[in-house]
C-alpha cells in the first residue's frame, strides 16, 4: 500500500535506528513493562514514531495491566487496520496510516465504554505534552 510518507527500507533505517526499525518496520514488540509509556499518564498527544503524526489523545489512554500502553480510541482517520494471523492468531494489527509504521495490536476487551483496547508499543510513538 502507498503512504504519504514513502521512504526506502534503507532510508528508514537510518533514521529510525535498530531498536525503532525492529518494532515500526519489521513489526516487531518491545518486552511487556519495558517501554517508557506504559504507566505514563501526562496530558498531551502520542505520535507516531516514524513520522510524527499524531495517533492518540492522552484522555483516551488507560491502565490495562498488560504491559504496553494502551488507549481505548485513536484519532480518527489516523490508523490503518490489518488482519494478523501469525504467531497462530487471529488479530487486529494497526498501524500508522500516514506511513504504515507499525503501532501495535487492537483488541476488543477494553473496560471502556468503546470496548477497545489499543495496545501500542512505546517505542512506536513519541510524546508531545500540552
Amino acid at each position: 500500500m502507498k503512504y504519504p510518507v514513502n521512504k526506502t527500507e534503507e532510508e528508514w533505517k537510518n533514521e529510525l535506528g535498530s531498536e525503532r526499525y525492529k518494532i515500526l518496520r519489521q513489526k516487531g514488540t518491545e518486552f511487556p513493562h519495558s517501554g517508557k509509556y506504559n504507566l505514563f499518564f501526562e496530558k498531551g498527544t502520542y505520535c507516531c514514531g516514524a513520522c510524527g503524526e499524531p495517533l492518540f489523545e492522552s484522555s483516551s489512554k488507560f491502565d490495562s495491566h498488560c504491559g504496553w500502553p494502551s488507549f481505548d480510541e485513536a484519532l480518527p482517520g489516523k490508523i490503518e487496520y490489518v488482519k494478523d494471523t501469525s504467531h497462530g492468531m487471529l488479530r487486529t494489527e494497526i498501524l500508522c496510516a500516514n506511513c504504515g509504521g507499525h503501532l501495535g495490536h487492537v483488541f476488543d476487551d477494553g473496560p471502556t465504554e468503546t470496548g477497545q483496547r489499543y495496545c501500542v508499543n512505546s517505542l512506536s510513538v513519541d510524546f508531545k505534552e500540552k
